[in-house]
């Protein structure tokens, strides 16, 4: 394991941020802290990058107690969403300032930035300066230079939370791609259930100071151990006394063995989704049911607000008691 955290507990005042943390992360690998905010995640990363200390327990980096040893000797390299880029320096230079305080040989930093440029497909602005870089291509500079120093652990707080939808689409999937490519060690958190889900290798839900459920992305989202990692993870609807996804929904027009019936209220498109609610007629159902099918599942049953539908779980759904 490339990084052991065992015991940890951390309060600010009477607020409880970190409770009883036991938590290994594998080598290589990119692990995702998944949770709302307040939860803890940025807390756990600053604790792991030596910004924050721990009331109690201990950190363990490759293999080495990391607990009292400050930031800047564990080497570690961090990004935060708002980078702190050196205004006045281009960002040739903006990455090659972590080597150049190492004191590193001219050739040895010359060569490494234009590795590390090219990496980032940032190579034809390496003479310019940050103000001239889009949102993303400034974040982009931000990983070359914490990827410079060549880190034992790479950690990443909310690195694309302050750009819009496609530019954060396109940054994750570069970020898969370079991580595939470089094989560091990755710490990222995120509140953003999408990006955990399709970007990390392992995944770590954190709620209210407490470890949730860790595992997998598939594992948490097909078993997830909780209603709350449920419910994170991925819209939720309850039919009957049970929460469960809304593409995990049976409906037919004809009645069968249902769970709820009832007519669809309200009949939604959103791109090759359709996404229905439907309310129950009974009095055991006083919220509607929200229904996620395919267009073509759609058409097929030739559905249309007012139609009575009946519902059931599907074969093989993941079910959570309410």
């Amino acid at each position: 394991m490339s990084i052991e955290i065992r015991g940890v507990n951390k309060n600010f005042g009477d607020f409880v941020a970190l409770q009883d943390i036991d938590l290994s992360i594998p080598s290589g690998q990119l692990t995702a802290l998944l949770g709302p905010s307040g939860g803890g995640k940025s807390t756990l990363l600053r604790i792991i990058a030596g910004l924050e200390s721990s009331d109690s327990g201990s950190i363990e980096i490759e293999g080495v107690d990391a607990t009292g040893v400050p930031a800047q000797k564990r080497n570690v390299g961090f990004v935060f969403q708002h980078y702190a880029a050196f205004k006045h320096m281009t960002v040739e230079k903006n990455v090659a300032f972590g080597l150049e305080i190492r004191k590193k040989p001219k050739d040895e930093v010359r060569r490494r930035v234009a590795e590390l440029l090219k990496l980032v497909h940032l190579e034809q602005f390496s003479h310019r300066l940050p103000s001239q870089l889009s949102g993303g291509q400034r974040q982009r500079m931000a990983l070359a230079r914490a990827l410079a120093i060549e880190p034992s652990v790479l950690l990443l707080d909310e690195p694309f939370g302050a750009l819009d939808a496609k530019v954060r689409k396109e940054l994750r999937d570069w970020l898969r791609r370079l991580h595939d490519e470089v094989h560091v060690t990755t710490v990222f958190v995120t509140h953003d259930q999408e990006e955990a889900l399709e970007v990390s290798d392992n995944l770590v839900v954190i709620n209210e100071g407490r470890i949730e459920q860790i595992g997998t992305p598939d594992d948490l989202y097909d078993r997830p151990a909780s209603d709350f990692v449920l419910s994170f993870l991925g819209p939720v609807t309850r039919l009957g006394d049970r929460l469960i996804r809304p593409h995990d929904i049976d409906i037919t027009r004809y009645e069968h063995a249902a769970t709820a019936s009832g007519p669809i209220t309200r009949w939604t498109r959103v791109g090759f989704e359709v996404r229905l609610e439907v309310t129950p007629t009974d009095a055991l159902h006083p919220d509607p049911v929200q229904v996620v099918l395919t267009r073509a599942e759609a058409t097929a049953l030739q559905l249309h607000e007012g139609d009575m539908v009946w519902l059931r779980p599907r074969v093989g759904a993941d079910l959570v008691r309410a």
